[in-house]
């Protein structure tokens, strides 16, 4: 009888990372289920929030940097802890961070539902972010632990199709609970996903770890990337209100900034850095990775504004908003197989050259509409254009980043490609709620004046004016004021909208650029442009 929590094939798995096909197809089919429900939870989650985001913050009287917070404290300690979780499931058991990773992530997920107020969500966001820095490089590397050689790519493409289909589901279930109940039932709908990876995870896998890793972890590392990013992030989110000059913000960019560059000293002095600098000689990686800091800043931050512009602006509902990315994922998922093809016909350049610059095309579509308009009229073209761009564009990038170096450090290159795009989303989030803070009030100001608004109608607007979209008139005010407030008000929006989806598409046209100059041609895809790494 096998003893629950125990596995006959732990003991081959951690003494060899060949002993893979000592697992029984049992046991891998367990792992395959498993890694796919954890992940999925992290996946589900950045899409869910977004589509809870007004709900949030009508409910909670919050602003719309309050709100930036909620989406930036998780996304910070997941991109700066990402390479930390990696290296402990190596270390102490990739089993047993996994299964902290759930634990934690579900006990923060409760803790996100039953939140009365900002700080309260936004600290139990941030514990959030660090189990699922746990958990997400936790899944793939059970994944590659378990399965041999000749079967892994099968099971990582079985695990990419199902993550990809649970974060389409997600915004869509998420908007619903939020409609039909409330936005803490966003949060909730992650118990049920992890109560499953636990009992699976903890009757049915198999412990392994590398033998080979270091005994001492990269903390120094991790503890200088968290400050840095900290510190720009804050500085970005808390300028619009307190201001440039303000002492608060320009200690903490100052922070950042030489916290980054400490960072970037002590990983290239540490003889087992979590961001191994060494991996950049490569021409293709590095490319790889501009072109992933580039394109996906600018798909995490326009995407973020897009729930927001949908509900706050156009009056959808939380369902129908997030049901308005569909095509998107549609598209991923039905031609992610041709998009694959693309590399071995063309090889990578050209495929990462026409794939931003589609997308760009997308992202430039999104700043057509105005206020009025369908669906299928306004933002269903950019969407579906969007969606091509991106497909176009995943494949061969990771292809890329794969090949690009010898495959004894597949899986680090694979671990930083991942950091990078997180990190490209929480700079971007950041970034561009400052240029949305700047075009909204702006244009709330000219609009006001034009609309020879009372005085004090005016002032009670102003004093809402860090909610962007949120904003409304006062309680009292006669229909035809309220009308021209409301007017102001996502005329407003959407000029800062604009803004924001024009500086996506400039990013994209920049990451399709990076891949025409660094990337290299046809034989990119292929080993012989591999570096040792």
């Amino acid at each position: 009888m096998t003893h629950i929590g125990r596995h006959p094939c732990d003991e081959a798995l951690i003494r060899s990372a060949g002993a893979a096909s000592e697992c029984s197809g049992a046991t891998r089919r367990w792992v395959l289920v498993a890694a796919v429900i954890g992940s999925s939870m992290a996946f589900v989650d950045g899409t869910v929030v977004n589509v809870a985001l007004p709900a949030i913050q009508r409910e909670l009287d919050a602003s719309a940097f309050d709100m930036q917070w909620v989406v930036e404290s998780y996304a910070l300690f997941l991109a700066a802890l990402l390479l930390v979780g990696g290296a402990l499931g190596d270390r102490f058991g990739r089993r047993r961070i996994f299964i902290a990773g759930v634990a934690l992530f579900a006990a923060a997920s409760l803790g996100c539902a039953l939140s009365r107020d900002v700080a309260q969500l936004v600290a139990t966001r941030a514990v959030q972010g660090i189990g699922g820095a746990l958990l997400v490089p936790g899944s793939l590397a059970l994944i590659s632990a378990s399965f041999p050689e000749d079967e892994r790519g099968s099971a990582i493409g079985t695990w990419s199709g199902f993550s990809g289909i649970a974060a389409s589901l997600g915004p869509l279930v998420g908007g619903f609970l939020v409609d039909r109940y409330s936005w803490h039932w966003a949060f909730v709908l992650n118990i049920p996903l992890a109560a499953a990876a636990l009992a699976i995870a903890w009757r049915h896998l198999p412990e392994s770890r590398n033998p080979e890793a270091p005994a001492r972890l990269d903390w120094s590392g991790a503890a200088l990337a968290t400050a840095g990013l900290s510190g720009i992030v804050f500085a970005f989110i808390e300028a619009p209100h307190r201001g440039w000059r303000s002492t608060e913000v320009l200690v903490a960019l100052v922070a950042g900034v030489l916290s980054i560059a400490l960072f970037i000293v002590v990983e290239k002095r540490s003889a087992s850095p979590m961001f191994p600098l060494t991996l950049f000689r490569s021409r293709n990686f590095s490319g790889a990775n501009l072109l992933t800091l580039l394109l996906y800043a600018a798909l995490g931050g326009g995407l973020y504004f897009f729930p927001l512009d949908l509900i706050q602006v156009h009056g959808y509902s939380a369902t129908a908003a997030g049901a308005a990315l569909l095509p998107f994922i549609g598209l991923m998922f039905v031609l992610s197989r041709w998009a694959g093809k693309l590399v071995d016909r063309f090889g990578s350049k050209l495929p990462l050259v026409i794939g931003p610059a589609i997308a760009a095309a997308g992202f430039a579509l999104f700043a057509l509409p105005g206020l009025d308009g369908s669906y299928w009229t306004t933002y269903f073209p950019a969407v579906a254009v969007l969606g091509l761009g991106m497909t176009t564009s995943v494949a061969p990038l990771t292809t890329t980043v794969m090949n690009a170096l010898s495959q004894d450090v597949a899986g680090t290159a694979s671990g930083v490609n991942n950091a990078v795009s997180r990190v490209a989303s929480l700079l971007a989030i950041a970034v561009f709620g400052s240029v949305m803070a700047w075009r909204f009030g702006t244009g709330l100001d000219e609009r006001l004046a034009a609309a020879n608004t009372p005085p004090d109608v005016t002032a009670f607007v102003q004093q809402q004016r860090d909610k962007l979209a949120g904003a409304g008139p006062p309680p009292a005010a006669d229909a035809a004021v309220a009308s021209a407030v409301k007017q102001a008000v996502g005329a407003s929006f959407v000029d800062g909208f604009r803004w924001v989806m024009l500086l996506c598409a400039a990013l994209a046209l920049a990451s399709a650029a990076s891949a025409w100059v660094l990337i290299e041609g046809r034989s990119a895809s292929g080993a012989g442009n591999r570096a040792p790494g």
